[in-house]
């Protein structure tokens, strides 16, 4: 067997588990930007699911107006170690500099692919589902998504009930990641 046989299969593993606690980390953050509420199931398995951690933070780290400042330092905390376990097998990455703004572009990406899927999420539960419905994603998600999709549905015409809100919205997201993703990661 090769030397890198296992490097694979351990990446792998690492970039799951590391991607999807940093996704509910991350959707803490969402969860205070949004205003969800408090007593929704969602909400309270987050809750769980990071209290740890950032009840820890805390202690050391306080609260810079809103924001909620633990949250974000666990959420970098988490990049920055997924990328020096990943440089371990990968030693081309073991330089600080180099793990800091991956660090930053894993995190930006983590956002996009948050918010698109939301949107899409969104979509489909739209077509699917009627508005007053008991589901506890949809107030959540809409919420959420919002704040991206108003200013745009202000500016569009109504087309025969057609919102392509969501679409110019994923389009937007999209282009950003394009503009900003290679300045962070500097072409690495």
């Amino acid at each position: 067997m090769p030397s890198g046989y296992f490097s694979q299969p351990i990446l792998f593993i690492i970039e799951v588990l590391f991607g999807l606690y940093m996704g509910i980390v991350a959707l803490r953050i969402i969860m205070q930007w949004a205003h969800w509420e408090y007593h929704n199931p969602l909400v309270q398995l987050i809750i769980r699911a990071t209290q740890i951690p950032v009840k820890f933070l805390r202690r050391f780290i306080p609260p810079v107006g809103r924001w909620d400042t633990a949250t974000i330092v666990l959420l970098v905390v988490l990049a920055i170690l997924k990328l020096f376990l990943m440089a371990l097998l990968q030693p081309s990455l073991l330089n600080l500099i180099v793990i800091l703004r991956l660090a930053l572009a894993d995190i930006f990406s983590l956002f996009i692919t948050l918010f698109s899927a939301s949107i899409i999420i969104q979509v489909i539960l739209s077509w699917i589902q009627p508005h007053n419905s008991d589901n506890p994603i949809t107030p959540l998600i809409s919420r959420m998504n919002n704040p991206l999709l108003r200013p745009i549905r202000q500016r569009l015409p109504v087309m025969s009930g057609l919102d392509l809100s969501p679409l110019i919205v994923l389009l937007g997201l999209q282009l950003l990641a394009m503009l900003v993703l290679p300045l962070l990661t500097g072409g690495l």
